[in-house]
């Protein structure tokens, strides 16, 4: 299989639909690697993975220790660094921790949240080498300024912060919780790819959580997940089975046994 580069995504634009979803580790990554052009180690491992209940505590040693995970499973996909909150906050900490990425991962490209006020950080990190792509509209990592998370229709903002990135220098831009005519119109503005969650059809491709897609992520369903498979119910009862089977003894069987 062909490892898919950023020439690839770049490429894709106005050609074909862009497949993204999140991992955390190599045995997930490994799974989506044949179907999905990038894996996303997104910074949602804090609330997926850990359990909190934000994205804002998560670490650049959390997220390196799961990219090299993700990378460890996954030898085709672009693989995407999610840069954690705190860790691009200068232009000289964003290239050191980008830096950092680079040695000590098989990361692609990083990408980062925010518009046109971090077009200087962007074009400082691709000016040194690094593949970049931007996030704007909904941005998890401003969840307690904004208090919640909140769809974008800022139509002028949007399309100016969108504009000023690709200017910059980003490959690529993901837009998230933002109405779907005014993602269209997003897309249509900029000569590369745009990337969808909750921004309706017509982007360049489309993003999800693994948990959510797969339904391991219960406690609510977002109205632009789909659910593929109800994975929460099926480990349940494959877990109730299991300890039934262990209480009786009923496993192991003398086939199971050495």
């Amino acid at each position: 299989m062909e490892k898919i580069t950023i020439n690839h995504i770049k490429a894709a634009k106005n050609r074909e639909k862009i497949v993204m979803l999140t991992a955390y580790d190599a045995l997930f990554a490994k799974l989506f690697d044949p179907y999905v052009d990038i894996i996303l180690v997104g910074d949602s491992l804090n609330m997926v993975f850990a359990g909190k209940s934000d994205t804002l505590s998560a670490t650049m040693d959390q997220m390196i220790y799961h990219t090299k995970a993700v990378c460890a499973g996954a030898k085709r996909s672009f693989i995407l660094f999610d840069m954690p909150y705190g860790s691009y906050t200068t232009e000289e900490i964003a290239l050191q921790n980008a830096i950092r990425v680079y040695k000590e991962t098989c990361a692609d490209a990083l990408k980062l949240e925010g518009g046109a006020e971090k077009a200087p950080i962007v074009s400082y990190l691709v000016q040194n080498g690094i593949a970049v792509m931007g996030h704007i509209g909904l941005m998890p990592q401003h969840v307690r300024a904004e208090g919640g998370y909140k769809v974008k229709s800022d139509k002028e903002k949007l399309l100016s912060d969108a504009k000023a990135l690709e200017d910059a220098g980003v490959f690529a831009i993901i837009v998230e919780g933002i109405k779907a005519d005014l993602a269209k119109e997003i897309t249509k503005s900029l000569s590369i790819p745009v990337i969808g969650i909750g921004a309706g059809k017509d982007v360049d491709g489309q993003v999800l959580v693994w948990s959510d897609m797969l339904g391991f992520f219960t406690d609510f369903k977002p109205k632009f997940v789909r659910r593929y498979l109800e994975g929460a119910s099926l480990v349940e009862e494959a877990v109730r089975q299991y300890a039934q089977d262990v209480r009786s003894g009923s496993f192991p069987s003398e086939e199971e046994s050495y």
